[in-house]
């Protein structure tokens, strides 16, 4: 279950459906990614087709991503049985 949002974006999305801190481009990867994130219980159960799972490294080291778009990335943390600290985020740049 998603548990905690760093994105006042993202929760806006989940919880009330306020498609305004979306991209039109991102709001369907975006559904289908907080969709599966909401119902998972290990982060490893994103790593699916299309989705680029990864767990992060160095100062990030802890957290997981998914890609939506280009350097966009869902990114979340994990206290099970919970993904926490859900973000949408370019961490590349």
């Amino acid at each position: 279950m998603i548990a905690s949002f760093r994105s006042k974006d993202l929760k806006s999305y989940w919880t009330r459906g306020n498609v305004s801190g979306i991209r039109p481009d991102w709001r369907k990867k975006v559904k289908i990614l907080l969709s599966v994130l909401d119902v998972m219980q290990a982060p490893e159960e994103m790593d699916l087709p299309g989705f680029g799972f990864h767990a992060l490294i160095g100062d990030m080291s802890g957290r997981y991503a998914v890609a939506v778009s280009r350097n966009w990335r869902i990114t979340f943390g994990w206290l099970a049985p919970d993904a926490i600290e859900v973000d949408l985020e370019d961490y590349h740049g």
